[in-house]
């Protein structure tokens, strides 16, 4: 045996175990979430809750997105809408939606441009800084996400389990219109979400979470998010450093609108990637070598069943044996995440139909696209989110590499710029008010 055709011996067991492995994962995700979902507790809650919505530029559906915020089945809460800027695109639909809820407080947040921290920390820093008493949990929510009217009420109550210090759901998106790039970023993107279980071993995802108040202090999570990018893999690290709790809650599993071209596709994926290899180092080398190694070995001997059956070589059942097995086990887990979907989007599911077939069918193609994201993410440090492009640092600090125009105000001597260079990246409007 060739040292290739061994090696390529070595990546397919390991491929297939690991198939194997995930097919159970997603059986057990779809078992716990429909039993979970089935038994969904009903306690009545009065814990007074602050509801985070970070915002910038205008999403697909963000008044759809945003109404249900405003609605939620849940007593005792209150919804801050944080932005860069009052010239947001999105604060005109933000201002819409205010002016017609009447039951629940709301408030727009404008938290200023960040300097030294990724935009959506500083906003979600701006919205947790001195906190009312009153607030006795933390909600997080994504301005692309679209919740139902239990969700809030979902968090909180898996905050009841004993120990938990934190409540977490994820995204299922949900393509608007059909097309490959949002096909395979939905497959991709399911894979992930299927790996979600009851104890979520201290994952949270920034888009549907929800912290005890004397937690989130109790950590430090605030002081941990500045000068960095990641909200949720910041907390994550934190919560697991301080050994706390995080519970997976499937009611929380929110529908997420897609709309998208090859190439946002592949930037999104991307930008991921190089944020879990910044912020969950260990995690990402294990995703790195499951990846890689899978494409790896299914292409790899999709090639040496072409060569060995062109050559006549004796070794050509193995080939052909591991693709047909892997490709049936694959295709397999593709339909138990197909009812997995239907399970959390009820009606919407029927939207789903060919997404769910692609990610079921097509996983070969999906395989070798996520390796190839996977290996270009291996490498830089710049990425762009939403407008702002950054450039990561070992132990994740950044750099923003677009930092806001400076203009004199009306009236100040160029001799005075220094000064009011500094005070404009202190404290802005405060000590500007002041100099002026």
């Amino acid at each position: 045996m060739s040292p290739w055709l061994f090696a390529w011996l070595i990546m397919a067991v390991g491929a297939a175990a690991q198939a194997l492995l995930l097919g159970l994962q997603t059986y057990e995700h779809r078992r716990f979430a429909r039993s979970r979902l089935r038994n969904a507790r009903t306690a009545p809650l009065s814990m007074r809750v602050r509801l985070l919505a970070p915002c910038k530029g205008i999403d697909h559906g963000l008044a759809d997105n945003l109404r249900p915020l405003l609605e939620q089945d849940y007593p005792n809460y209150e919804v801050v809408f944080l932005v860069e800027s009052a010239d947001d695109p999105a604060c005109e639909t933000i201002r819409g939606l205010m002016r017609q809820s009447a039951r629940v407080p709301v408030n727009l947040l404008v938290a200023g441009r960040a300097t030294d921290t990724g935009q959506k920390v500083h906003n979600l820093m701006a919205g947790t800084a001195n906190l009312p008493a009153d607030v006795e949990i933390l909600a997080f929510v994504d301005s692309d996400a679209r919740p139902h009217s239990a969700w809030l009420r979902s968090l909180v109550q898996r905050l009841d389990a004993p120990g938990a210090a934190a409540a977490t759901g994820y995204r299922w998106f949900v393509p608007t219109r059909p097309s490959l790039a949002a096909y395979v970023q939905y497959a991709i993107n399911a894979c992930a979400a299927v790996m979600y279980r009851a104890d979520s071993r201290g994952l949270v995802w920034g888009g549907s979470w929800a912290i005890r108040r004397d937690k989130f202090e109790e950590c430090g999570l605030r002081a941990a998010w500045r000068g960095t990018l990641s909200d949720d893999l910041v907390a994550s690290r934190v919560l697991r450093a301080a050994r706390m709790r995080v519970e997976f809650e499937p009611a929380c599993m929110l529908p997420s609108p897609l709309e998208l071209n090859f190439g946002q596709m592949l930037e999104f994926l991307r930008r991921q990637y190089v944020i879990g290899r910044t912020y969950a180092l260990r995690t990402w080398c294990i995703g790195f070598a499951a990846i890689v190694t899978t494409a790896l070995a299914f292409w790899g001997g999709v090639v040496a069943l072409v060569y060995g059956a062109s050559h006549g070589a004796p070794w050509t059942w193995m080939p052909a044996l591991f693709c047909v097995a892997w490709y049936a086990i694959n295709v397999g887990r593709g339909y138990l995440r197909r009812s997995t979907a239907r399970i959390y989007l009820g009606d919407r599911f029927r939207t789903l139909a060919a997404a769910t077939l692609f990610d079921a069918w097509c996983v070969p193609f999906t395989a070798l696209i996520n390796a190839a994201v996977m290996l270009s993410a291996a490498i830089g440090t710049r990425i762009t989110w939403r407008g702002n492009t950054y450039r990561i640092y070992q132990g994740g600090r950044i750099q923003l590499l677009n930092p806001p125009r400076f203009e004199l105000p009306h009236g100040v001597r160029i001799d005075q710029a220094q000064e009011v260079f500094d005070m404009f990246h202190a404290q802005p409007r405060q000590q500007l008010k002041k100099f002026l």
